[in-house]
């Protein structure tokens, strides 16, 4: 290992500076791409989380995530909020349990900024209406089906001077999910939601529309859908209600999915309501009496029919005795007639019943029942499963309690209708085909650790090892050249020219020992050194080599 490294740096030093210097920025900048291979390859993949977030919901997201000990990333490009692919679900149910994002919808909490010191009153007013859309929104939006809504009130001012008062009125746009729809109970409540949070705001003056442009909710009350879709969702919940409890009923005996079970519903919806007043002459009752009574005296004038015979002028005075009329006043006859009347009225309060009644809806008509019931399962003797049709008797019993199930009653008209039938078997359902081996959330983190060892391991053998070997390679040559050592020939020698040259080689071989020895003329230096090429002519040719390399 030491001859490797004095080779290497043997070799690298006998290299010109230029080539060194390029060889050492070549060699750290595999390094660095090495580095920077293993480091991508051990960083996980992100995946968005949320995108086009507000500045505030963005902010409130990341310190969520910062509290949960969650990895994040925010895309410089969009401003997309991402975490790692493994995380993703477990990062949204954090942010939906803390209620985030909000989205930009503000409610009540608008009225709590501080406001300057000139503000109106339209001000006023219309920041209040903003916020009570905003909360409407937040509300609807809370809707499983629900992605987001938007409310826009239209709230005409009031006042005391006004004959004919505009009503106020509501729009709301929902936003739904993929895939997904409201029914009308649904719907029906968002209407009186709004209508119920809004004063003065009646239900058919709500409108509300879906993301696509479709009208759900019209206004009008008054063409009579709304209580028929209401009598046929009843109509449908009723008969419903009825196949339940004979399917709960007949599984057990006749096996789970080998029942069913239709029930049609004949309702009357008729809304009929009676006031009826009784009387009761058995239990009189005195509320009052009146009694008058009349007494009248005849004197001795005229009487009668008013006419001539009555008029006649009255018979001249006599003198009567006073003890004859004291005689008279105590019960003595006397000629004076008199009249008497006598009225007597009573008032009687009689027990008296007065009764309004308002006669249920819905009332059932009549019910037909059809069930269809499978042929029964048996085990033979050799233990195959057989299929064997109902007895007579068994589906007798099985009528009786279909119809104690769902309260038949012949009066009215209703059927029961109870067949055995041998199902056809269901296809098999498909299996839910696994998810391919690209589309694991793991398989890309093993790959990009996969590609980095690739990566490093190219680094290593295909950039380093050919390098190093290429050093250790110059370092051996130039350790092996040293036998052979260039060396000027000197001018003192006599009989060489000014120019000549000598070489001077050391080993063990006689004759490089002989271009050693001092004294030795060109001519004899010349004839040794054609004798080593001939004796050893691939370490010349390396020298040589070696020499054309360090000139150049």
């Amino acid at each position: 290992m030491a001859l490797v490294k004095a080779e290497t740096v043997e070799g690298f030093q006998r290299l010109p500076a230029l080539r060194q210097l390029g060889l050492m920025i070549g060699l750290a900048a595999s390094v660095a791409l090495g580095v920077a291979v293993v480091l991508w390859s051990q960083k996980p993949s992100y995946t968005v989380l949320y995108g086009n977030l507000s500045s505030k919901d963005a902010g409130e997201v990341i310190e969520a995530l910062q509290k949960s000990g969650i990895k994040f990333e925010v895309d410089q490009s969009n401003g997309a909020v991402m975490v790692p692919g493994s995380e993703l679900h477990n990062a949204r149910m954090q942010l939906a349990k803390e209620g985030l994002p909000e989205g930009n919808a503000m409610g009540f909490e608008m009225l709590q900024k501080e406001q300057g010191f000139g503000t109106s009153q339209f001000i006023e007013t219309a920041r209040f209406q903003r916020a009570l859309e905003g909360e409407l929104s937040r509300t609807i939006a809370t809707l499983r089906n629900v992605d987001s809504a938007r409310v826009h009130l239209a709230i005409p001012k009031r006042s005391v001077f006004l004959r004919d008062r505009a009503e106020p009125t509501a729009s709301v746009m929902v936003d739904l999910y993929s895939g997904r729809s409201l029914d009308d109970e649904q719907i029906a409540a968002i209407v009186h939601l709004v209508s119920s949070s809004v004063p003065h705001l009646a239900p058919e003056n709500v409108t509300v529309v879906d993301q696509r442009g479709n009208l759900l909710s019209s206004g009008e009350t008054n063409n009579g859908l709304g209580r028929t879709s209401g009598q046929f969702s009843y109509k449908s919940k009723l008969e419903l209600n009825y196949s339940d409890r004979i399917r709960e009923l007949l599984e057990p005996i006749v096996g789970a999915g080998r029942v069913r079970a239709t029930v049609n519903a004949d309702l009357d919806f008729t809304v009929t309501e009676r006031t009826q007043e009784t009387y009761n002459p058995d239990l009189p009752a005195l509320r009052s009496e009146q009694v008058s009574e009349d007494r009248s005296t005849n004197a001795a004038g005229p009487s009668g029919v008013p006419g001539a015979l009555s008029n006649q002028p009255p018979e001249a005075g006599v003198l009567r005795d006073p003890n004859g009329a004291r005689a008279a006043a105590d019960g003595t006859a006397s000629a004076v007639p008199r009249n008497s009347s006598k009225r007597s009225v009573r008032n009687y309060e009689l027990d008296k019943t007065i009764s309004h009644t308002k006669l249920a809806t819905g009332n059932i008509r009549r019910l037909s029942i059809a069930v269809v019931i499978d042929n029964k399962q048996e085990l033979t003797d050799a233990g195959e499963l057989v299929s064997k049709p109902w007895a007579d008797d068994e589906l007798t019993r099985f009528t009786t309690l279909v119809k104690e199930a769902v309260g038949f009653e012949i009066q009215r008209g209703d059927s029961v209708n109870v067949i055995n039938s041998s199902f056809v078997p269901l296809p098999e359902p498909e299996a839910v085909p696994e998810p391919s081996l690209m589309e694991q959330p793991w398989i890309w983190d093993v790959a990009k650790q996969a590609v980095g060892a690739i990566g490093l391991l190219i680094v290593v053998f295909g950039v380093l090892k050919p390098v190093m070997r290429s050093l250790a390679e110059k370092g051996a040559q130039s350790m092996r050249s040293a036998a052979l050592v260039p060396a000027a020939a000197g001018a003192a020698d006599t009989g060489a020219g000014s120019g000549e040259d000598q070489l001077s080689l050391s080993g063990a071989n006689p004759r490089q020992a002989q271009l050693q020895a001092p004294g030795m003329g060109y001519e004899q230096q010349l004839s040794t050194a054609r004798g080593v090429v001939k004796e050893d002519p691939k370490r010349v040719a390396q020298v040589v080599k070696n020499w054309v390399a360090e000139d150049g």
